[in-house]
């Protein structure tokens, strides 16, 4: 393992514990040439997923395309980065418990803002209105009226 701030690859583990989800582990690790220390997650590779974009196009999924997603959305917001994460890992367990290879990037985005809307109404429309493409106001309201209405 590379060390993140000299990038020597004379490191070693000194801790091994379980992470929080109990599908990962954390390992606390040294660098023996800048004595830096920093901290690492092993979790089960999974099968490749590909993800179906909007026009079609096929790409492999990536999580930090929803987190960087999820942070804009919650960006000045009073959401802690434990309940973005969590929200990431349930979002990311319903879509690896369905064992597909491929899944539309809609079913993705609506899950996600299943779970936004319990998060934080803010964060939610913000997302909603980049995630549903919103061309106007109207569109905007529409939303917000559903969201009120219920």
């Amino acid at each position: 393992m590379k060390c993140p701030f000299c990038s020597s690859e004379n490191t070693r583990v000194i801790d091994s514990r379980p992470a929080d989800d109990n599908n990962s582990i954390r390992r606390r690790r040294l660098c023996d040439d800048c004595g830096k220390r920093f901290t690492t997650y092993e979790k089960v590779e999974t099968i490749p997923l590909i993800v179906i974009k909007k026009d079609n196009n096929r790409e492999q999924y990536d999580r930090s395309k929803i987190e960087g997603g999820v942070l804009r959305a919650c960006h000045k917001r009073p959401v802690s980065t434990a309940q973005i994460t969590k929200l990431i890992d349930d979002v990311e367990t319903e879509i690896f418990n369905r064992e597909e290879k491929e899944i539309p990037s809609t079913v993705i985005g609506e899950l996600l803002m299943d779970k936004m809307k319990d998060l934080d109404q803010v964060a939610y429309v913000r997302f909603a209105s980049v995630y549903r493409e919103f061309k106007d106001v109207n569109t905007f309201m529409n939303e917000l009226k559903k969201m009120l209405d219920k």
